[in-house]
This record gives structure tokens, C-alpha cells and sequence, in this order.
């Protein structure tokens, strides 16, 4: 029996890596903060430890006796404030790579995050190899990149390490990308940048799980490095959008918007956020326009060539599967009011 840590086990990647390790037959430990979540996975055979990654002795104590740690926690948002990021982030994973490297575990998992690449520009098929930019693109890209360089610097001193940069997970579960477009679907209308016309990759959760699983058995001459993990499945925004809506049965709103009269808004909502120290996030940011109306896919080659990546779960497969779970749980919850 395997015996491995999930931080960030009460996120939604984490909650569904440790189902698939449960169904697999593995002992599974769960490092989080939410303790009502922590109590749903214990319920399901998770031994869950409530904990902060920024305490050292905490995580410490979590990678003792565990064989694989898969680090998936982290802060992930397109705002927020520098030193939360770089406690949760950098910190973190100083803690979690340090804990692996005392305890000797046999391997560390770490989920990193392809928003290292984003520059602004149109970019498409985006190889691990690609130079990154000399300016990262916001707090949570810039230290991502520093959580990196602390892995392979790990990696560099002993300890058998891999990392994945999957774009755009979503899935039954996800309350923070798709939802954002069905919100702001409801208040007026999705912001369309440039006719919806950006190609763009997206993941489906599982395929995130499978390829998780691939590294906790990949070969030696696997480790060490960072793989782009997709659906491998490029799609316009709007094509997204459209079997989105069309598989919740709403009626799609669009609110189109020129690219620079948007980016230019946001540059001015950020600058009144931070005067009014408000902490809020603005509606909109410089990085999510970016994202919106700027081209950028990535090269899964590497991952299908050392981990022999393939995606389970198709697109359009996946966005039935999360208009479903969206469209029960919105019926449970008008029920119960």
C-alpha cells in the first residue's frame, strides 16, 4: 500500500486526487485549513490534518512516514497581496521540499502553473523549454516560478521530484474558473475580447489526476523537470462558451469589449483598488484581460513522450460533466431556500 500526502487536500484538485488514491487502494493523508471540507475526507478514508503550509514543523510532521507528497496547495488567484502569495507559495513549498528532503520521502509531486509563460502576447503551442519572461505577469505567476526553482533546487540536493504546469482545470467542483463566466453571465453579460476569436487550452480535472498519478510512477530519467499538462484539445473562447451555456441550458450573454479600452479599465480599477486599500479583488485585472484576449496554448509533447500523458476525459465530455454537477447542485440549493 502507498502511502501519500495531498496539501491543499481540501482544494479542488486535492479533493479529487485523493478520491482517485482511495479508490486506488493507497493511504491517504490530507494536509488543508478547512476543517468542514477536512471532515468530508476523513469521512471518506482521508486521514486529514488540519495545518498552514507556512508552518514549518506542521508540514514537517505531515511528510513523516509518507512515500509520495503531492503538493497542490497554494494561492491562486489573479489578486491579492504580495506577501500572502509568498508565504503561501514560496514559503510553502521552502517548507514542504525541506520536510521531503528530512524524511527522505521518495518522491514530491508539485503543481506549478503555466501562468509563468504569460507575457501579454499572443503565443501558441508553448513548450516547457520556452524562456520565461523577464517580468512575470502578477504576484501568483511570479511566485509560482520562485515554488520552481525551490523544487529543483531540492531536486538538485537528493530528492526525486517532478513538476506539472496543467492550464485551466475545471470540473464537477470547481467553484473559481467556470463559474466566474456563469456570474458574470448572470450580472450583465461575459466580457468578449477581439469577437471571442482566442485560442485557448483548458483541463479537465481528471486528466489533471491521471497525470498526477503517471509522475508518482514515472521513471527516474522522468524526474527533474516540468511538463505542460492540457486536454490537448485547443478551442476558441467563444466555442467554449457556447457548449458551456448550451449544456446548462442558459441563454449565453455576451458584453463584446475592444481589448484596449478593456485593459485599460482594469489597469484603472487595480489603481483604485489599491488607493482605497479596499483588499477586494476589482472587477476586472490587466491579467485576467490578458488571458481573455490573448492567444496561448501549450506543447504537451514532453509529458506524452516521458510520462505517457494522454488525456481520459475529453472537452466537450468534461463540459457535460460540470454543466450537470452545476445544474444539480444549483436545484439542491434553490430547494433548500
Amino acid at each position: 500500500m502507498k502511502r501519500a500526502l495531498i496539501t491543499g487536500a481540501t482544494g479542488f484538485l486535492g479533493r479529487r486526487l485523493a478520491a482517485a488514491l482511495l479508490d486506488r487502494g493507497w493511504e491517504v493523508s490530507g494536509f488543508g485549513r478547512n476543517e468542514a471540507v477536512g471532515a468530508e475526507l476523513a469521512q471518506a478514508g482521508v486521514r486529514f490534518i488540519r495545518g498552514d503550509l507556512a508552518d514549518p514543523r506542521q508540514v514537517a510532521d505531515a511528510c513523516a512516514g509518507r512515500q509520495i507528497v503531492f503538493h497542490c496547495g497554494a494561492l491562486s488567484s489573479p489578486w491579492g497581496a504580495y506577501r500572502d502569495f509568498y508565504a503561501g507559495n514560496v514559503e510553502g513549498t521552502r517548507n514542504v521540499a525541506a520536510a521531503c528532503l528530512a524524511h527522505r520521502v521518495e518522491r514530491l509531486v508539485h503543481v506549478s502553473t503555466p501562468s509563468l509563460y504569460f507575457d501579454y502576447r499572443d503565443r501558441l503551442n508553448i513548450p516547457e523549454s520556452s524562456p520565461l519572461p523577464s517580468r512575470p505577469a502578477n504576484c501568483y505567476a511570479a511566485t509560482k516560478r520562485m515554488a520552481e526553482q525551490i523544487v529543483n533546487e531540492a531536486f538538485a540536493s537528493g530528492l526525486p521530484s517532478v513538476i506539472v504546469r496543467p492550464r485551466a482545470i475545471f470540473g464537477p467542483g470547481d467553484r473559481t474558473l467556470l463559474p466566474r463566466f456563469i456570474r458574470a453571465n448572470e450580472q450583465g453579460g461575459i466580457p468578449l475580447f477581439r469577437g471571442g476569436n482566442i485560442r485557448m487550452d483548458l483541463t479537465y480535472v481528471d486528466n489533471v489526476v491521471h497525470a498526477l498519478l503517471l509522475c508518482a510512477s514515472a521513471p527516474e530519467s522522468a524526474l527533474g523537470a516540468a511538463y505542460n499538462i492540457t486536454n490537448r484539445e485547443p478551442a476558441l473562447f467563444i466555442d467554449v462558451l457556447r457548449r458551456l451555456f448550451e449544456a446548462l441550458g442558459k441563454p449565453l450573454r455576451l458584453r463584446p469589449l475592444p481589448y484596449p479600452v478593456a485593459y485599460g479599465l482594469a489597469g484603472f480599477l487595480e489603481w483604485k483598488t489599491r488607493l482605497l486599500r479596499s483588499g477586494a479583488e476589482p472587477p476586472l485585472t490587466r491579467y485576467s484581460v490578458g488571458l481573455l484576449g490573448k492567444h496561448q496554448t501549450l506543447d504537451t509533447s514532453l509529458a506524452e513522450e516521458k510520462l505517457g500523458y494522454s488525456p481520459v476525459v475529453g472537452l466537450e465530455e468534461g463540459l457535460e460533466r460540470y454543466a450537470s454537477w452545476w445544474n444539480r447542485n444549483e436545484r439542491q440549493s434553490n430547494e433548500r431556500q
